[in-house]
């Protein structure tokens, strides 16, 4: 099954393109993006892996590590990052995991314990579930898990606002709203009572219900 929200990641250990790592340790204090891909060698995630190392930089800002996985073996990923960079023009230098033995996605719930077997045989649409991201927190907890199907394209950018959001509600005990865009208006979370609400935010705010609580984003 999938994981869910507030759950504690998984933690395991793997073979990626940096080495052997310890999934746990390697997220330290920091927040963390896995996201995964049925196949290398595939159009749709040859674009999103591009995107992702064009804008690493900005995960960087954030205070948050991120790492690819796919079940093909760590020479392959070290050839396809190779197109990668031919096509997309960015080169990917953040780990990818291999996962050969189908560990981690059986630990994510993204393929079924009875899968086995050479990964090399299987075929996308055999792994066509290993297409998730999930944002784990320094607390190593799940915080967003987003599933895509094999012809759409993930929005890293997406990913980025959830993360700002994530970010500036642990900090502050504010939810975003619909649309909402670093620097929009935010509301109190319904988790915080009149009372707190007044010490946190003696500032005020505006509430067309007493349940909507308006502020300007804390900074």
């Amino acid at each position: 099954m999938t994981l869910s929200l507030g759950a504690e990641a998984p933690d395991f250990e793997a073979v990626t393109t940096q080495g052997p790592i310890s999934f746990h340790e390697w997220i330290g204090d920091s927040w963390a993006v896995l996201f995964s891909h049925p196949k290398d060698f595939t159009p749709v995630c040859t674009t999103e892996l591009g995107y992702a190392a064009r804008i690493e930089p900005e995960f960087e800002k954030r205070g948050v590590k991120i790492i690819g996985l796919s079940v093909d073996p760590v020479d392959r990923h070290g050839e396809w990052a190779a197109d990668i960079e031919e096509t997309q023009g960015s080169a990917v230098t953040f780990p990818m995991i291999a996962d050969t033995d189908y560990n981690v996605s059986k630990l994510y719930g993204m393929l079924p314990e009875a899968v086995s077997g050479d990964p090399l045989v299987r075929s996308p649409l055999d792994n066509q579930t290993v297409r998730n991201v999930y944002i784990i927190g320094p607390d190593k907890k799940v915080k967003t898990v987003l599933v895509y199907p094999m012809s759409v394209g993930r929005n890293f950018d997406e990913i980025l606002r959830i993360i700002d959001a994530l970010q500036l509600g642990a900090k502050f005990k504010i939810a975003t709203p619909v649309n909402w865009q670093n620097g929009d208006d935010v509301v109190i979370g319904g988790s915080v009572s009149a009372e707190e609400a007044k010490e946190l935010f003696p500032q005020g705010w505006d509430a067309p219900k007493p349940y909507l609580r308006i502020i300007p984003q804390p900074q």
